[in-house]
Formats: C-alpha cells, structure tokens, sequence
C-alpha cells in the first residue's frame, strides 16, 4: 500500500530536483538549492533520498522507463510499421515536449550517475533503441520502409525525440501537439516509408 503522505515530500524534491539540474546541470547544483526550491530543509532530503545522485537516478530511470513503455504501446498498438513508428514517434515527442526540463535531466546527465545506475539506466536505453531497430527492420522486410542502414535510422529516430529537451520551452511557438505530428512525418522520410499516414 502507498503512503501518499510520504509520496508527497518525495515528489516534491524531484520536481525540484529536475528544475534545479535543468537550469544549473547537476555538478553545480547544491543540496541546499533543491531543499530551498522544495521549501524544506537541507536534513529533510535525506529522510526520504539517500543523495543528490540518487535524486537523479530516479529522475532518469522513471524517464527512461516511461519512454520504453510507451515505444513498446506503439509497437503493440498495430501490425503496420508505418502507423507504429508514426505512433511511435508522436508519443515520444510528446514525453519530451511536455517535460523539457525532465528530459534534459534524463538525457544530458547521464555522466554524473554512478557506475551501477548508469549501467542500469544503458540497459533500458539499449531496449528502447533495439526495439525501434527492430521496428525499422520490420518495415524493411515488408517493404513499407526503404532504408539502407535500419539501425542507423532507428539511432536517427531517437535523437529527433532526445534533442528536444535541449531546446524546447513550454509555451514557445509549437504545442507539444504540433511538434509531436511534425516530427512523426519526418521520421517517415527518414525511413522511406512507402505508405503516407493519414493525419487526424
């Protein structure tokens, strides 16, 4: 059972965690700086996170892992390629544009973990990236795709995704809606899809 009192002070360090480390990056980062956009005390983080780097460890992991479930939902969502990595590609613009700050955090601060975390944390980024290979080879096989090099394209795909957390800002010029449904047809091309998506 969870307690949702405790879930509270937890949640609220790693909001203020992924907006301290978004803006300062995590080496130059402070305890103290987290504790005072948290509105707590230094000795309250340590109740409930062992470390900074462990306040990014769960910042990366629930991140990593959010993107894997939602590559594995496309996939499983249709037996086209086509309308799968479109799927794909829109849910994971998505995740990225509606967190810009988080998926910087995830992506860019990777150095900074420990050994044994930042080995956890390469095993799920190897799932994400084999299972969008493995898409794109499916595509080829069937002849949707026309791609000579799928795992160079799959590499493609993910880095449209991953460099938005480098430069999007909430309320800019693109929704997250808008940016999603644009890359999505760009990465499209990007495989030679034979079959154009048709737009909502």
């Amino acid at each position: 059972m969870t307690n949702s009192s405790a879930g509270a002070p937890r949640s609220r360090f790693l909001d203020a965690a992924i907006e301290a480390f978004a803006e300062k990056g995590f080496n130059a980062t402070t305890t103290r700086d987290i504790c005072s956009a948290a509105g707590t005390s230094p000795a309250a983080l340590y109740v409930h996170h062992k470390s900074k780097e462990d306040l990014l460890y769960l910042i990366s992991k629930s991140g990593h892992e959010n993107t894997l479930h939602a590559v594995h939902e496309a996939i499983a969502s249709t037996t086209d390629p086509t309308a799968a990595l479109h799927k794909l590609i829109h849910d994971f613009v998505i995740l990225h544009a509606s967190g810009p700050a988080a998926a910087r955090v995830t992506n860019y601060e990777l150095a900074a973990l420990t050994p044994e975390h930042f080995a956890e944390i390469r095993d799920i980024r190897h799932q994400i990236e084999q299972e969008v290979h493995k898409l794109v080879e499916t595509g080829v096989t069937s002849g949707a795709f026309d791609t000579p090099d799928p795992r160079m394209a799959a590499i493609a795909l993910l880095s449209l995704g991953i460099d938005i957390g480098r430069w999007y800002h909430e309320g800019g010029r693109w929704s997250p809606e808008y940016l999603a449904k644009r890359y999505a047809d760009m990465a499209l091309r990007i495989v030679g899809a034979s079959i154009p998506i048709q737009r909502s």
